[in-house]
């Protein structure tokens, strides 16, 4: 952290707060409020809040694709949707293997263009984020899913509620939190490893983080490999070999966060019912250069 920065709250007013994802074309932010039903934007220029999309389908996870396009994971419509550059809305997946997704939470986009994201089951649990209905997956898995082709396959399977995700800079490695002690007392409080295969597989997973209390949702990767997450009330930040570099308090539970500004060393932080922001000593990572051929 930097010694003179200081933690800002941006706005406030929503009910539980997820999802940010950075523009650097238009200096705003997006993010969800799951509960109100919307997307919200950020303009970092005036530091106004505005509605971005509502109704949103109980949107959750949000990234930003090799195009700049926003890629949103929909509790309540159980899919994964992208926003076009003319505003129209595209539907990328909705089923795996014939049966409804449970309720896709937290996205990234990998520099091939390949779309990955976690889904476990807090939009159809209750009627809160999304509508209560049962799993017909009957299982919680993080996907890979190619939108030239439509192929889907589930790469992370054996997490009881995976959740938040990313990749290292170098795209070797895959993180992914399990927040499954919500639905089983004492289950671990993690982040889990594994490698990143050629072939887009997945293996070697072992435990990079685990927490005593609460949770980690989601997380980030700076320049140098170090992942910055949340952590119950506060942010953590973990060398690549998961030693807790630092830790800054907050005030209400986090839930996300997301790089942004012209230097991308802006860290912008999704709480409860606020967004917050602080600038630190380091730079989210940018993807590796798109494979050959990528369109």
């Amino acid at each position: 952290m930097l010694g003179t920065a200081m933690l800002e709250q941006l706005w406030t007013g929503a009910r539980w707060l997820e999802g940010p994802a950075y523009f650097p074309a238009g200096r705003f932010l997006l993010f969800s409020d799951i509960p109100n039903d919307r997307l919200l934007r950020y303009d970092e220029t005036d530091g106004g809040v505005s509605v971005f999309r509502a109704p949103s389908a109980n949107s959750n996870g949000n990234t930003v694709d090799l195009e700049g396009r926003l890629v949103t994971c929909e509790h309540r419509a159980r899919r994964i949707s992208r926003t076009e550059h003319d505003g129209s809305i595209s539907v990328l997946a909705t089923h795996f293997e014939g049966r409804r997704l449970n309720s896709p939470n937290d996205i990234v986009v990998k520099s091939d263009g390949t779309i990955w994201f976690s889904d476990p089951t807090y939009g159809i649990d209750t009627d809160y984020e999304g509508d209560a209905a049962p799993s017909e997956i009957g299982a919680q898995n993080v996907y890979r899913l190619d939108p030239r082709t439509g192929a889907l396959d589930a790469v992370v399977t054996d997490l009881l509620q995976p959740n938040g995700l990313a990749f290292s800079p170098d795209e070797r490695t895959l993180y992914v939190s399990d927040t499954g002690v919500s639905h089983a007392p004492g289950h671990p409080r993690v982040i889990m490893a594994y490698d990143v295969e050629p072939d887009g597989t997945v293996a070697a997973p072992r435990v990079f983080a685990a927490l005593e209390d609460g949770l980690f949702d989601g997380f980030r990767c700076d320049t140098s490999g170090n992942v910055w997450t949340s952590a119950f009330r506060a942010v953590e930040c973990h060398a690549p070999d998961g030693t807790r570099l630092g830790r800054l308090p907050l005030p209400e539970r986090v839930s996300n966060l997301c790089f942004g500004g012209p230097k991308r060393n802006r860290l912008f932080i999704t709480a409860q019912a606020s967004l917050y922001a602080i600038y630190v000593n380091a730079q989210g990572a940018l993807r590796p250069a798109a494979t050959p051929g990528w369109r």
